[in-house]
């Protein structure tokens, strides 16, 4: 097994980010591998992967940094700013820990669209990451930038979707 870990992207318009980076901390899990996961602009939503972390816990964590609510675009809220910049802070915390071998930033790409971090911090921490830790981020809007410097990056391509017939987001498969 190769000594250096890699950071990966998963991006793009379609449906499964956040899922094959869960699917990915499953796997690590099964190798006996430690995974943290920061859901940026996510908070107070049962999505059925926390319940998940919480069977599988010390060996998995998810830990959300955001309101319930969805950001605003336009403008979003200053507490938006300071649940993304605790996000980050806890990031580079976690960059420290010698005990972790995959850290997942979720919507971390969406943070960056919306500025609620800079593309310059996110470069800084892909540049920092210590061999040992592989590092995922997800969320549609990569920047070229984080695209370049990352060593894998997955594009989901939206082809059909339920959403659009109406159907909304159901227990199990979206939440």
């Amino acid at each position: 097994m190769s000594a250096r870990r890699m950071t990966q992207v998963y991006t793009g318009n379609g449906k499964g980010k956040t899922t094959a980076a869960l699917g990915l901390a499953m796997r690590a899990i099964g190798q006996g591998l430690r995974v943290h996961m920061i859901q940026f602009m996510k908070g107070n939503i049962e999505y059925g992967e926390l319940k998940t972390a919480q069977r599988l816990a010390p060996d998995f964590t998810i830990t959300q940094m955001g309101r319930e609510s969805f950001v605003d675009y336009e403008n979003p809220d200053e507490e938006d700013r300071k649940w993304a910049e605790k996000g980050m802070r806890m990031a580079w915390q976690l960059l420290k820990d010698e005990k972790l071998d995959l850290l997942i930033l979720d919507e971390i790409n969406v943070a960056l669209e919306f500025k609620l971090v800079t593309v310059q911090e996110v470069l800084r921490l892909m540049r920092n990451k210590p061999e040992h830790l592989e590092l995922v981020l997800t969320g549609r809007y990569a920047p070229v930038e984080i695209v370049k410097e990352a060593d894998l990056v997955t594009e989901m391509l939206e082809i059909k979707h339920y959403y659009h017939q109406g159907i909304a987001s159901r227990k199990g498969f979206e939440l």
